[in-house]
């Protein structure tokens, strides 16, 4: 994973909103695509790759629409962005779950290249694997309610 594609932000976008809305039960794809700014064609592509992962469900009929599968706390980051994005690894070489040799390498134990790209993996899987859509609502409502007290008004 070298950068995260606009695919995966979309997705962990829409999966933050559907996090916020879990009381509520199933949103439309159109609200959550006018609501998150996202093209629905494209949402709805990531959706289902997203339901067919295990992340989400789907309801048919009035009242239907696209819930999380789980409770936000048991959906990690890591999770959405493999399904999405693939390794987290930047070279096929470091990835633990879908490793491939690297053509041009003549000895993996000695090669300082994967060594490090093992331990950047290592760093962000750290990270995003233990992190859940729960712990990332979570920030989000810190961010804006420290946002709304910054604000100065003057005339």
């Amino acid at each position: 994973m070298t950068n995260l594609s606009r695919k995966a932000r979309y997705a962990l976008k829409s999966l933050y909103a559907l996090a916020a809305d879990e009381a509520r039960g199933p949103v439309l794809i159109a609200d959550l695509a006018e609501r998150e700014r996202i093209p629905r064609k494209f949402l709805e592509a990531i959706l289902l790759e997203l339901k067919n992962a295990g992340i989400l469900k789907s309801k048919k009929g009035k009242g239907g629409g696209y819930a999380l599968a789980r409770p936000a706390d048991r959906i990690m980051i890591g999770e959405v962005i493999r399904v999405i994005d693939g390794p987290l690894a930047p070279i096929p070489c470091a990835s633990e779950r879908a490793y491939v040799r690297c053509e041009e390498c003549v000895d993996e134990a000695t090669c300082g290249t994967r060594q490090v790209m093992k331990k950047v993996r290592d760093a962000i899987a750290a990270i995003l694997d233990t992190t859940t859509l729960a712990d990332v609502r979570a920030q989000i409502a810190r961010a804006r309610h420290s946002a709304a007290a910054n604000v100065t008004y003057s005339i």
